[in-house]
């Protein structure tokens, strides 16, 4: 949750004092991230320890129905960041080593090597079990029923697709690489009852996936064969951003380049657009405002004296940069909450020697510094 203080903020904070303003700057839709309990505070979320339990950190259940009634008083929807291509490995607190069948060989995961992200460390769901369908469709509507979520934007669907999960692929638009003994069939079925189940029970919905495979049929609906998504997000317009700030000079952008990965997307199949967030900006990398004027924000952005050059440059790209993912992007528009205000703080940064994170959303943006009119 995003405050003031260097600390993690409250539901109710974030609930009083920030939703104003995202509605006051025309925003329709909120995502909330890590909402899930998750013991571990470094995986921003998705080393999910309770499905079923609101993250204690800020606040309690109460606190976050406050928070989605607060949304709604403003007319702003409200998506829910849910994690079901994986789960926390952890034994303690977690779904590891549960048994769900009739025998201790039967759980929640796969067993052996293909339960396990070797990348993320966390254990893989066996979507053709009958129990972990009734699980994680039913941890759908505990969502939508208990807190009046308006839907979800579903945390790594590239995983979820393939036996491969992604890993070292690199997806030419073959539809080979599509449509194989690759494809995770168990899983694309289980998908397709999530997003049957949510637009029956809610018919409004908005059901977001993250896939950077560019899967065909991913968005359209599950009674035309699709697997049912009303949007995708447009992953590879924040990665051609990076690529150019931190590999090209000014000279060598190429527009052509650049409109051709704003405009590049699957005929009838809905896309939201974003110059970046959590996945560019603070895992392992920099926020687009740091890429463009890093340090000099520290000394270069002051009242009482002129804005230096990098400044100048900085700002004027970062709103070009933005307005291009807006106009040309898509059918929707995401921003990271935080990316427009360049004051320092906004970074990945490490407390103390414990490994504690604290990302953008909970760096302390100091919103009472924002002037009338500047995006949150």
């Amino acid at each position: 949750m995003s405050g003031e203080k260097p600390a993690v903020s409250t539901y109710r904070e974030f609930a009083d004092n920030v939703l104003p303003r995202i509605r006051a700057n025309n925003y329709n839709t909120v995502q909330l991230m890590a909402v899930m309990e998750h013991s571990y505070y470094a995986s921003f979320g998705y080393h999910v320890t309770n499905f079923f339990a609101v993250s204690s950190r800020s606040g309690t259940p109460e606190d976050l129905k406050y928070l989605v009634d607060k949304a709604h008083s403003l007319g702003l929807r409200v998506l829910m960041d849910v994690v079901h291509s994986h789960a926390s490995n952890n034994v303690t607190d977690g779904l590891n080593g549960y048994d769900v069948g009739q025998s201790t060989q039967e759980s929640y995961f796969h067993a052996g090597d293909r339960g396990y992200h070797k990348l993320w460390d966390s254990r893989l769901f066996n979507y053709a079990n009958w129990e972990v369908l009734r699980f994680l469709l039913s941890n759908l509507r505990y969502w939508l029923d208990e807190f009046m979520f308006d839907g979800f934007r579903f945390d790594g669907v590239t995983s979820m697709l393939y036996h491969h999960h992604g890993i070292n692929v690199g997806f030419t638009g073959n539809y080979q690489e599509y449509f194989s003994l690759d494809t995770a069939v168990d899983a694309v079925v289980y998908m397709m009852l999530a997003n049957h189940l949510m637009h029956k029970l809610l018919p409004e919905a908005t059901v977001v996936a993250e896939d950077v495979s560019g899967m065909p049929v991913l968005c359209r609906p599950v009674d035309e064969g699709g697997v049912g998504f009303d949007y995708r997000l447009a992953m590879a317009i924040p990665d051609r951003w990076i690529d150019y700030l931190k590999n090209k000079d000014d000279s060598e952008w190429s527009m052509g380049e650049i409109a051709h990965t704003l405009t590049n997307r699957r005929y009838t199949e809905k896309c939201i657009a974003y110059a970046e967030s959590h996945d560019q900006s603070i895992v392992g990398d920099k926020t687009i405002a740091f890429l463009l004027m890093d340090k000099e924000m520290y000394t270069g952005m002051s009242d009482l004296q002129p804005a230096s050059p990098t400044i100048d440059r900085g700002i004027a790209l970062q709103k070009m940069i933005h307005f291009i993912t807006m106009a040309l992007g898509g059918d929707g528009y995401l921003n990271f909450m935080g990316n427009l205000v360049t004051q320092n703080g906004l970074t990945f940064q490490e407390k103390g020697t414990t490994g504690a994170m604290i990302n953008a959303d909970d760096s302390g943006a100091l919103w009472t510094l924002i002037t009338c009119g500047t995006s949150t």
